[in-house]
């Protein structure tokens, strides 16, 4: 294993900062040029393209954060199929990998960086060889699967300067961006709609032309989705901000303390993520499954999956079923098993995530005794604290991890716009980003701040 341990310690990788800590403007700096490129990034088109089977793929393209028919068609896939495919070996015993060591973290980025490489170029060929993205008649396929490499390598290593030079991460910071980039056009966007010239595409125009022509039922969609997107913003914006706090001090300052924050949604956005690129990735292959004539995973209506796997994990739009009168019995089940499986891969990403990335109670409790702190009343012994972390890690992981599968499925099956999961992803992004940057000006004020959070 010596030669395989020199590969993945030595893999291509963006240089962590020098010092320890990287004053406010850089990091914003970073954040800002990456945001900038991805846009522009995608709007090149990829060279030889001929037909485009995944244009109006829309799940796939938001969650995945992967305009389609241009250089980085590819997304974030690569890199979130990987950590999916890494957690399950890990989470199943099959691989283990000691987290609590330098070293055994060190290994599991190797690997993880690795198999991202290799999901990039399977992808590619996938996507060209498949007909996803077929090349213009006597352009090669090489050409298509070369440039979409190219494409998922500069949003891996984009991903890595923002996770050390900037704020977040750029998986997150790209799907932020895509999600904001779609509600904005499909919102305001005055142009004819292309399959409707006579109504614009953005739904507040064309809300208030249809009110003005007295047409009910399109007016009714409109303010639906509308009102749907602005109900979604504001439970996750309020369920973002539910957290418990635990009261620790400092064992040698005495009547100092502070309160170490449980979110209830403990694990963020990551069991979302995986879950939903999970399911993008079983639309995406059913997709090309079908379009090469082998419908394993259902076969497709326009866009619209209408049988098997690819179906049912497609959430059905509920009340736009209701208000033109085409809801069934059927839809009811479609939509309970849509929000089933929302809530249980959420749950079990969460678990997963928990365990590999450094969350659970023994390495909270580490960080704890490392910065000083303890909770008053109790000695300064790990298993004291793990044992009193362990009474909220493990609900608040459950928990939250069900509420966010909820929150998400049921936004999706209400026909918000930018899809309920990129909503969601997109507001606890930017909380999240808040609070980065929140928590770096408090370490710029209180210098035993920044040792407790530096850790």
């Amino acid at each position: 294993m010596g030669g395989f341990d020199n590969i993945l310690y030595n893999l291509p990788e963006v240089q962590a900062p020098t010092q320890k800590k990287l004053a406010f403007k850089e990091k914003l700096k970073w954040t800002l040029i990456i945001l900038v490129l991805y846009y522009v990034l995608g709007l090149v088109p990829l060279y030889g393209l001929g037909a485009n089977a995944l244009q109006r793929f829309e799940f796939l393209a938001i969650i995945l954060a992967s305009p389609m028919g241009s250089i980085i068609s590819l997304g974030i896939g690569p890199i979130v199929t990987a950590s999916i495919v890494l957690q399950l070996l890990n989470g199943s015993g099959l691989v283990k990998f000691d987290l609590t060591s330098h070293e055994g973290k060190k290994r599991f980025q190797g690997i993880q960086k690795l198999l991202s490489v290799f999901f990039i170029i399977f992808e590619a060929f996938i996507y060209v060889q498949m007909g996803g993205l077929s090349p213009a008649q006597g352009f090669s396929p090489l050409i298509l699967i070369f440039q979409l490499t190219l494409g998922g390598l500069m949003i891996m290593f984009m991903d890595e300067v923002v996770s050390k030079w900037g704020f977040g991460s750029g998986i997150s910071l790209f799907i932020a961006a895509g999600v904001a980039q779609t509600i904005f056009i499909r919102v305001f966007n005055p142009l004819p709609s292309p399959n409707n010239p006579g109504l614009s595409a953005g739904a507040l125009p064309a809300l208030v032309q249809s009110l003005s022509a007295g047409d009910p039922v399109t007016a009714g969609l409109m303010f639906s989705a509308i009102a749907a997107t602005i109900v979604v913003f504001m439970l996750v914006v309020y369920a973002q901000a539910m957290r418990v706090e635990v009261p620790l001090s400092f064992g040698r300052v005495r009547g100092y303390g502070v309160r170490w924050p449980l979110h209830f949604f403990y694990t963020s956005n990551i069991p979302v993520i995986l879950t939903a690129a999970l399911i993008a990735n079983v639309q995406l292959f059913a997709r090309l499954l079908a379009n090469w004539g082998k419908p394993i995973l259902g076969q497709f209506v326009g866009n619209t999956p209408v049988s098997g796997l690819a179906e049912w994990l497609y959430g059905p739009q509920i009340l736009q079923k209701i208000i033109t009168h085409s809801f069934q019995l059927a839809d009811l089940w479609h939509a309970l098993a849509y929000v089933l499986f929302m809530m249980v891969g959420a749950v079990i990403f969460s678990i997963f995530w928990v365990q590999t990335s450094g969350l659970d109670a023994r390495s909270q409790a580490n960080q704890m005794l490392n910065s000083g702190l303890q909770i008053p009343g109790f000695r300064k012994d790990i298993r004291v604290l793990e044992r009193l972390l362990n009474r909220y890690i493990w609900p608040l992981t459950v928990m939250g991890g069900l509420a966010v599968g909820i929150l998400a499925a049921l936004a999706d099956i209400t026909g918000a716009y930018g899809t309920g999961t990129g909503i969601l992803l997109t507001v606890m992004i930017v909380y999240r980003l808040y609070e980065d940057i929140a928590r770096q000006h408090m370490m710029d004020m209180n210098p035993a701040m920044r040792k407790f959070i530096a850790g």
